[in-house]
C-alpha cells in the first residue's frame, strides 16, 4: 500500500499555496485547501483520518499561523477526543515577507498542535547555507531546521518567489516522503506491549 501524505494549509495571497504545491511534488502527497472561511472541502476529515502523515501549511501573520488555520486547528478537537491521528507522521512550513519574522513561532503552533494528537515530528532535515559564498537561491537559505521556512517579499507576487525557496520546499517534501517509508512500515508492525502491572 502506498502511504498518504497531506498537505492541509491556509494560503492568503498564494505564495503559501505555491510552497505546498513544492512539497507535495516532492513527497508526491496531494493538497488540502484550508478556504476562506478557514473551513475544509468536502472530505477532508475523511482524508485526513487515511493519512499517514499530514503535513501543516500556513503563512506567517503576526508571528503565528492566520486565523482561517487556527480555526482548523480548533476544528481538529473532535479527532484529538479520540486520538485519531496518534502516530501518524506530522511536519510544518509556512512562508512570510520577512526573512526572520517570527516564523518559528508559526513552526512551533504546528508542533504543539502535532503534540496534541500524539503524533511523531519530522523536520527538515537539511543543513543551513551560511557560508560567505551562500546565495539566496541556496538549499535552505533562510536556515530552518524544525520545519520549512520561505521567504517572500510583501510586494512581490507568486512568479517572483525565490527559486532557492522553492526547490527547498521540494526537498522538504522528499524529505518527509523518506520518514513515511522509514517509519510508517515499523508504526503499523509494532505490536503494542503492555508494562508490568497494567491490566490485560
Amino acid at each position: 500500500m502506498n502511504p498518504k501524505i497531506l498537505i492541509v494549509y491556509h494560503s492568503g495571497y498564494g505564495h503559501t499555496k505555491r510552497v505546498a504545491e513544492a512539497v507535495a511534488q516532492g513527497s508526491r502527497g496531494s493538497l488540502l485547501a484550508i478556504d476562506a472561511e478557514g473551513n475544509l472541502p468536502a472530505g477532508g476529515w475523511e482524508r485526513l483520518a487515511a493519512a499517514d502523515a499530514i503535513v501543516f501549511g500556513s503563512p506567517t501573520y503576526m508571528g503565528s499561523v492566520s486565523w482561517q488555520f487556527k480555526k482548523f486547528a480548533d476544528a481538529t478537537s473532535k479527532p484529538w477526543f479520540s486520538q485519531q491521528w496518534k502516530n501518524k507522521l506530522a511536519a510544518g512550513f509556512t512562508n512570510s515577507a520577512s526573512m526572520n519574522g517570527d516564523k518559528l513561532s508559526t513552526l512551533h503552533y504546528f508542533f504543539t498542535l502535532s503534540q496534541q494528537h500524539s503524533m511523531l515530528w519530522v523536520g527538515s532535515g537539511m543543513m543551513p547555507a551560511n557560508s560567505k559564498a551562500a546565495t539566496r537561491n541556496d538549499i535552505n537559505y533562510v536556515a530552518s531546521s524544525s520545519g520549512l521556512m520561505t521567504t517572500t517579499p510583501s510586494d512581490a507576487s507568486v512568479d517572483e518567489m525565490v527559486s532557492g525557496d522553492i526547490d527547498t520546499a521540494v526537498q522538504f517534501g522528499r524529505r518527509v516522503a523518506e520518514a513515511v517509508a522509514l517509519l510508517v512500515p515499523r508504526i503499523q508492525t509494532t505490536p503494542v506491549v503492555e508494562l508490568e502491572g497494567e491490566p490485560a
